[in-house]
Formats: structure tokens, C-alpha cells, sequence
């Protein structure tokens, strides 16, 4: 298949793979952005193809597992209403809030639905006016057009029974607390191509330029990812840092310029929690005053709720790329995907979940010199 199969040429992974060894004279520390790019990393065994000098850090970028406990909790609440049917992408039913989760809300009598599109929420509104429909609206800015696109449509229908739970984070500003956080280690990032393709690059270069690190546009597939790794470490060798687009066939840069005008109508930048990670500034949004009337929150006066971590998850480190899963003394013991302490080991994206799905069960022992082979799943 076009941009699948090409993208998975094992031949032309060795080369990449030889440029890189070649080009890379000293350590250096690159940050992924995105938890797909993760799971293809560690499915693929890239990390362990790379030479030494080469580490990969996992970053926060997968959206199930930075929607806080509080607003986890929210939704726990709000779907345990009589007359609610709550809406959510199915990676959020097993993601755990503070005692249970949607699952066993589900489980308990809630009318907890699976859609794939916030428009099937929508419909769902539109076939049951005597009940609240409410939409788990998560996500990057990847996830925010469709959303936008779901409450600009509720309201040209007239449909006052529809609203979300909003937890919409955006990249750039965790991208600067990443890098001005006291222990960072991340000199390079490969930046999520598919938020890319939908916000452009226009916020990175101030960014790349202030912290004097090169962002590496990329998408998904090995080749994609060793690509932007090449280029990554090229610069790095250079002393350069600047921004490049190794995703050009999805990524222009000014990205979708239809979805951006959809999200700039419907929402308003704020301040936003991370799971595992804290308060950052100007990290997300919500909805703007004239689309309050559809905001769950308000709708459903869900406040003074107190939340607690479990004490033994290090899922927050994991996230801010500080330890890798296998640091924690919980990952595979305590904490596995039928019983996850935290969000890392239940989402698709998180790198939890990946290290278990993939068998990474202990810390990796690369040879001298360069990665242990005979653990490395195939490129292709």
C-alpha cells in the first residue's frame, strides 16, 4: 500500500541506520513527541538498532494519558447522572480515575457508549432529545477540529441536549516546559507530524531558537522516524537548530488552514493540567464564552472533587521522559494492562503500554558498540 509498505523497506532502514552511525560522534538525546511515534519505535525495535551515541526519550505526547485525574473524575461523575448517555473513543473506557473507571461505571448501570466521530455523539442528540448527551473531547490539537466542528454543528441544529468534557492540551507550550524543567536531558525533538498537519510548523521555530534545539517534523512509520533522527543528529553535529519538515507529504507550513479558522471559532486558549506532570501555561483549550452553553462542566456543575494518585506509579515521570516504564518497580507486577495504575499502561499511545505490548520487560543491554540485535524486531 502507498506510504505504508514503501515506508517499511528494510534495505533502505540499514542505510538510514549506517548514515546515522556515521554521522553521530557524541551522545545526544532526542525527544519524541508522540506516543505513536513510541509505539513504532519500540514495535520496530528502532531504539535499539541506534548506535549508543543515540538515546531516545519518550515524551508526553499521547493524549489519554495527560487528561488529569480531576477530569477523569469529572467524567466518572457525569456519566453516573440518570439520563446521561456519555460518549468517549474507546481508549478512555479503562483509563483509571480515582477508584474505577468508565468501564465500571458502564458496568454499574451508566449509559456509557463507544463512538468514533464526536458527530455520532451528535446524532445520538439529535435521536434522544429527553437525554443529556455528553462527548469526552481529549486530545492534541489533532483531536480539536472535529470536536469544534461537533458544537458549531449542535448549535446550527438547535440541539440544546448535546455538550463536551473538554481536556484539549496543545504541544508547543509542553515543549517549553519540558525544556526549561530543572532535569531536562532532551537536546532535539521529533515533533508529531500529525499535529503538524493540521497546525503547521509556525510555533516551533521561536521555540527551536530559544532553547537551541532542532525540531524534526516526522511521521510514523520506521522510515519516517529514522529519517527524522538523521536529521535530528545532523544538526546537532552542525550546532544548528532550526526546524525542518521530514513529513512533507502530510505537513505543509501552514498546516490546515480550515481546521485552524473551525478550532480559533470554537475555542479559546487557557491554562491546562497535565497528568503526571502539573499546571502548564497557555497549555490547552476550552470553549469560548458564545459555545459555553455546551461545555459539560458548567452544565453539570461538577466541582469539589478530590483526587489521589496511586502512591507507587511513576507514570508522571514516564511522561516528562525522565525514566523509561521499566524504572518503575510497579511496571509488569503490579501494574499491567488488566490492572493499570496509571493512564501509560492503558492507552494505545502510552509508553507503558508499549514496553508490555512489545516485551520490553526489563532495561535494555546493548552491546558495546551498538544495540543487542538479537532482540530487535524486524523493520518491516
Amino acid at each position: 500500500m502507498k506510504y505504508i509498505d514503501e515506508f517499511n523497506d528494510p534495505d533502505l532502514a540499514r542505510r538510514l541506520l549506517d548514515e546515522i552511525r556515521a554521522t553521530a560522534t557524541r551522545p545526544w538525546a532526542l525527544m519524541e513527541v508522540c506516543g505513536g511515534q513510541t509505539h513504532s519505535i519500540i514495535r520496530h525495535g528502532i531504539d535499539q538498532l541506534l548506535p549508543e551515541q543515540v538515546e531516545l526519550i519518550h515524551g508526553p505526547g499521547c493524549p489519554v494519558c495527560v487528561t488529569p485525574l480531576e477530569v477523569i473524575d469529572k467524567a466518572l461523575e457525569i456519566a453516573s447522572r440518570p439520563g446521561v448517555i456519555f460518549c468517549s473513543f474507546g481508549d478512555m473506557l479503562r483509563v483509571p480515575g480515582t477508584g474505577r473507571d468508565l468501564f465500571r461505571v458502564k458496568g454499574e448501570g451508566g449509559d456509557v457508549r463507544v463512538v468514533y466521530s464526536p458527530l455520532d455523539a451528535l446524532e445520538l442528540a439529535r435521536r434522544h432529545p429527553d437525554r443529556e448527551v455528553v462527548f469526552f473531547a481529549i486530545g492534541f490539537e489533532t483531536t480539536a477540529p472535529a470536536n469544534a466542528m461537533a458544537v458549531h454543528q449542535a448549535r446550527r441544529l438547535g440541539l440544546s441536549n448535546f455538550s463536551l468534557l473538554v481536556s484539549h492540551v496543545r504541544v508547543p507550550p509542553a515543549v517549553e516546559a519540558i525544556m526549561t524543567a530543572p532535569a531536562c536531558r532532551v537536546q532535539g525533538f521529533l515533533a508529531a507530524g500529525h499535529v503538524c498537519s493540521v497546525m503547521g510548523t509556525a510555533e516551533y521555530p521561536e521555540l527551536a531558537e530559544r532553547f537551541g534545539v532542532p525540531m524534526v517534523v516526522t511521521g510514523f512509520e520506521p522510515l519516517d522516524i529514522l529519517e527524522g533522527i538523521r536529521r535530528a543528529v545532523r544538526q546537532l553535529e552542525r550546532g544548528e537548530h532550526r526546524v525542518e519538515n521530514a513529513y512533507p507529504r502530510a505537513v505543509r507550513e501552514e498546516g490546515n488552514p480550515a481546521a485552524v479558522r473551525m478550532i480559533e471559532e470554537v475555542f479559546e486558549v487557557t491554562d491546562r493540567s497535565w497528568r503526571g506532570i502539573g499546571r502548564i501555561p497557555a497549555s490547552g483549550w476550552r470553549l469560548r464564552e458564545a459555545f459555553r452553553a455546551y461545555d459539560a462542566e458548567h452544565r453539570f456543575d461538577v466541582t469539589g472533587i478530590r483526587t489521589e494518585e496511586p502512591a507507587e506509579c511513576r507514570s508522571g515521570e514516564v511522561l516528562q521522559g525522565l525514566i523509561k516504564p521499566t524504572e518503575c518497580a510497579a511496571f509488569g507486577t503490579t501494574c499491567t494492562p488488566r490492572t493499570p495504575l496509571g493512564a501509560t499502561m492503558v492507552s494505545s499511545e502510552g509508553a507503558c503500554a508499549a514496553y508490555y505490548l512489545y516485551r520490553r520487560m526489563t532495561a535494555p543491554m546493548p552491546e558495546a558498540g551498538g544495540a543487542a540485535q538479537d532482540e530487535v524486531a524486524p523493520v518491516a
